[in-house]
């Protein structure tokens, strides 16, 4: 824990940047909720409404662990590191870097393990695609994704400086949820672009598990998982979610995984039901994605 506040200064600036981009877009998705209003537009209203009420119990419930995960990668982790890399402006673009991919790999993880498919389906599993998306997020996602940044932390990188370069991908995420910028081009190729993502969010073939990458396309390119705008896209999950209560909406995946594993005759097939992708069963052995 040494020079503690010396580290959190150092790394200021982006902080305050983060906050910015996270008010804006709460200012965004609030000039929406008064339009609908304005508009009589209620099915959009309802779903924006819903997704705050997420958001809200993800303020209330997430927040409160980010503190002792914090001390766990602080006590536990940090100190296992190979060496301690300073904190400037090259390790800021390796940190950057390092962050995105591993967004990317903690991100095609979530969709193919059904164990992390509960926490990361709650973003999926709205219909419409604007702003407010941006908020429907599971109240344990925080806590659970740390651990995909480990390998950050033990190959050197700042601990306090990881967080914040991961941070900061998902904070320019908030921007690209919505349909109202439409194809920029050669940038939807390289960069997590509104049509890039509204292909991630696509329930349906070819779009279903692609687009994984957190700013940058090029890790998708390189692994085989990129796909571009080319239809129409269908939001939502493969069978739809119709709730919009905020419990249903963040355990409802959670829930039926339980019951699957209650079901179960084996302890193997209750492992493999945590471990496999989403809509795998024991009576076939295979899977139809989610």
């Amino acid at each position: 824990m040494d020079n503690l506040q010396a580290r959190f200064d150092a790394v200021g600036v982006w902080l305050e940047v983060i906050d910015l981009s996270v008010l804006a877009a709460l200012c965004v998705v609030v000039a929406g909720v008064c339009w609908d209003m304005v508009r009589k537009r209620w099915e959009p209203l309802r779903e924006k409404l819903a997704n705050i009420a997420v958001a809200i119990g993800n303020v209330l419930l997430e927040r409160t662990l980010y503190g002792a995960v914090f001390l766990i990668a602080l006590w536990l982790v940090e100190p296992l590191a190979l060496w301690r890399m300073p904190i400037n402006g090259w390790t800021w673009v390796l940190a950057l870097l390092a962050a995105d991919l591993s967004y990317y790999w903690m991100h095609r993880i979530e969709h193919k393990v059904r164990f992390f498919w509960t926490i990361h389906s709650v973003h999926h599993s709205s219909e419409r695609f604007d702003f407010s998306t941006s908020l429907r997020l599971s109240w344990l996602e925080g806590p659970v994704e740390w651990i995909f940044l480990v390998p950050m932390i033990l190959l050197g990188f700042d601990l306090v400086q990881t967080i914040v370069a991961f941070l900061a991908v998902v904070a320019y995420q908030s921007w690209i949820h919505t349909e109202k910028v439409r194809s920029l081009g050669w940038l939807d190729s390289v960069f997590n672009t509104p049509s890039a993502h509204r292909v991630h969010h696509g329930s349906h073939h070819p779009y279903l598990d692609k687009n994984f990458g957190g700013v940058l396309m090029i890790w998708d390119r390189l692994f085989g998982t990129y796909q571009a705008e080319v239809a129409q896209v269908q939001y939502g999950l493969t069978a739809p979610l119709a709730s919009r209560n905020p419990f249903v909406v963040v355990f409802h995946e959670a829930a039926a995984l339980y019951s699957d594993c209650r079901r179960s005759l084996s302890w193997r097939d209750r492992l493999l039901f945590l471990i496999k992708p989403p809509g795998w069963k024991p009576d076939t052995h295979a899977h139809t994605d989610h």
